[in-house]
């Protein structure tokens, strides 16, 4: 099938071909009759035509007009809504509260994805995708891994994470050259949302991995003293991926008084 569309390098399409995978992932899935699923990238509906059994309606966001011609010539409406364009620029919003996103999204935008996603989280159940393992390694990470970074303290202060499946090339038409892996991520309630000004811890997060080889002391220089670094129990010579999330909020309180 993947051989009758030809995949595009610049929207990062491999296909996922291996059949006793993408069951495995609609089990992980779960999807529940009445669920609003939404589908980023469907490609060539590896996992669309899988859930539309499971479902009375499936939402998809898809960039590629071919892939957009194919859809619409399979599927009613009234089965697949379709949404035309770029999932980083995507309104999510708009399709209610509840959203179970699901997807094999694209390797070459997949870090400023999941940061826009991010801003959703209010609105979603869950969230299933596969990524290249390194991705879903650095989403993982904790203080001390040299993959800690910016990612993975904004997604675990606002996630659950669940690394489920690793997958292997060949599941793939083009087979990438990467390792491939499946994650879960379920939005925290507010309750564990601690810090009081998200924004600065954002920008805080930000600037301490600008640099990361060097000591808090000079990467967050003019936002935190070394006082504020004495108040909070975190020594100023350290580096930003010495700090998990926690380290993080405390500093961020601690300026936003």
């Amino acid at each position: 099938m993947a051989g009758a569309h030809i995949p595009r390098k610049r929207f990062g399409q491999n296909f996922l071909v291996d059949r006793g995978l993408i069951d495995a992932i609609i089990r992980v899935i779960d999807p529940q009759y009445g669920d609003t699923v939404v589908e980023i990238g469907p490609g060539l509906g590896a996992l669309t035509e899988p859930l539309l059994l499971k479902l009375d309606h499936l939402h998809v966001v898809e960039i590629d007009r071919d892939l957009i011609a194919r859809l619409k010539k399979k599927h009613a409406p009234v089965q697949l809504s379709i949404h035309e364009g770029d999932a980083l620029a995507f309104d999510f919003a708009k399709l209610g509260s509840d959203l179970r996103l699901v997807g094999n999204l694209p390797y070459n935008i997949s870090t400023p994805l999941l940061f826009h996603l991010a801003d959703y989280a209010s609105q979603v159940r869950d969230m299933h995708f596969m990524l290249q393992k390194e991705v879903v390694e650095r989403m993982v990470a904790v203080p001390g891994d040299s993959e800690c970074g910016r990612l993975s303290i904004m997604l675990q202060y606002r996630f659950h994470l669940d690394w489920l499946l690793d997958v292997p090339p060949e599941s793939f038409d083009p087979p990438p050259k990467v390792q491939s892996a499946v994650v879960r991520l379920i939005p925290k309630p507010a309750l564990e949302l601690l810090a009081k000004d998200e924004a600065l811890l954002a920008r805080m997060v930000t600037s301490a991995f600008a640099q990361r080889r060097k000591m808090l002391r000079n990467t967050l220089k003019g936002l935190v003293s070394d006082a504020d670094f004495e108040a909070v129990g975190i020594a100023p010579t350290h580096r930003a991926e010495d700090l998990g999330v926690a380290d993080f909020v405390r500093l961020t309180n601690r300026l936003a008084g």
